[in-house]
């Protein structure tokens, strides 16, 4: 069984060597949608595969961390980069162009480590990831599967190449998410949401 859950960020990014040449030269924004689609072959002790106000914990808080923010890719000219971490708290550097295709995989291999290092408490089990769908406009988006985030012919994610500023981090619950999710240290859900 699949379950959805649809969640919204704004976002400005640079997507460098594309076509377009407004999306290559200059900073934008777009209203993201995030679907974050969880399977499993079990259902809970409440008949779920998995609690949508569980999502609004660990998930909610990794994509809200790009929510006004920039992101910005990692191989870009230092020059920029650093004016705009200078002129942003909210601020995310990748090690990959920030495209729709790339927030799918990133977010994908980030919620897939969160899943796995979650110790479940109302029955839950063997719920995965199984797919992420990032709209970036009314009209387009991108939807990526465990082998497209996984595939290194679509560049490679480090989790240890994902900064996130010291803004976004201060607003997390647990200052501690990103780096439980990168080293899988255990993840207890709450027992009440």
């Amino acid at each position: 069984m699949i379950i959805r859950k649809m969640f919204k960020f704004e976002n400005a990014h640079i997507v460098r060597d594309c076509s377009s040449k407004r999306c290559r030269t200059s900073i934008h924004g777009h209203s993201y949608k995030a679907e974050i689609l969880l399977s499993s072959n079990y259902l809970d002790n409440a008949g779920m595969v998995y609690d949508f106000g569980l999502m609004k914990q660990g998930i909610k808080c990794i994509i809200d961390s790009f929510d006004h923010a920039t992101t910005i890719f990692s191989g870009d000219n230092d020059e920029y980069k650093n004016d705009l971490k200078k002129h942003s708290e909210r601020w995310i550097e990748i090690p990959l162009n920030p495209s729709a295709e790339q927030f799918c995989r990133i977010f994908f291999v980030i919620i897939d480590r969160l899943l796995s290092a979650t110790k479940m408490q109302n029955g839950e089990r063997d719920v995965k990831i199984h797919s992420v769908i990032i709209h970036e406009t009314d009209t387009g988006y991108a939807q990526c599967f465990k082998e497209d985030a996984y595939n290194a012919k679509m560049g490679e994610i480090n989790l240890n190449e994902i900064i996130f500023s010291d803004a976004i981090i201060s607003e997390w619950e647990d200052k501690k998410l990103f780096e439980k999710i990168k080293f899988k240290d255990e993840i207890v859900n709450p027992k009440d949401v």
